[in-house]
């Protein structure tokens, strides 16, 4: 069995072809990129609603894959990881996407970037662009959450200049 997403018009990605509300789990999971960014701590200013993302990552992400080692468990560790929501993401509800995501780009009608997986058809270049938290990011674990101020980070809200052009055009 095939488990690839299919897109509805075969001359169009099914991220350009269909609102986000109408693609499969199968295209849902396909869209996001794996950078890990969204398992990142984040705090919020309570007066102005200001995020400031931090360097600690979720205890469960696996730093180096940069992906969830519990996805489909993770609400029994975890039961206040954010369960994306089309509806929500459309909105703009979750202000704490990084800009570099797939579903708030789709969202905002913009296109993936060059080293998304599903446009590079390589899981690496998210890696190679440095979008990803690998090798950037430590774990949640034995850090007092009173102390999560102590490890803000900026580079996680940003879209970094290396991202914009791919590099391997260059080499052509």
């Amino acid at each position: 069995m095939n488990d690839r997403p299919v897109p509805a018009d075969p001359t169009r990605p099914f991220w350009k072809a269909k609102p986000l509300a109408e693609l499969s789990r199968t295209e849902w999971e396909a869209l996001c990129d794996r950078c890990g960014r969204c398992c990142l701590h984040k705090l919020e200013d309570d007066e102005t609603g200001e995020i400031y993302w931090t360097n600690i990552a979720c205890r469960l992400l696996d730093r180096t894959a940069c992906v969830c080692s519990s996805y489909e468990n993770r609400h029994d560790f975890v039961p206040d990881c954010v369960e994306l929501d089309p509806d929500e993401v459309v909105s703009q509800t979750y202000t704490w996407l990084p800009p570099t995501c797939a579903y708030r780009l789709v969202a905002a009608g913009r296109d993936l970037y060059w080293w998304h997986p599903l446009v590079s058809g390589d899981p690496d270049t998210v890696h190679i662009a440095g979008v990803s938290v690998r090798n950037r990011v430590i774990s949640e674990e034995g850090i007092p959450e009173d102390a999560f101020e102590d490890h803000l980070a900026e580079w996680p809200g940003e879209v970094p200049p290396e991202s914009e052009h791919d590099p391997r055009e260059a080499e052509k």
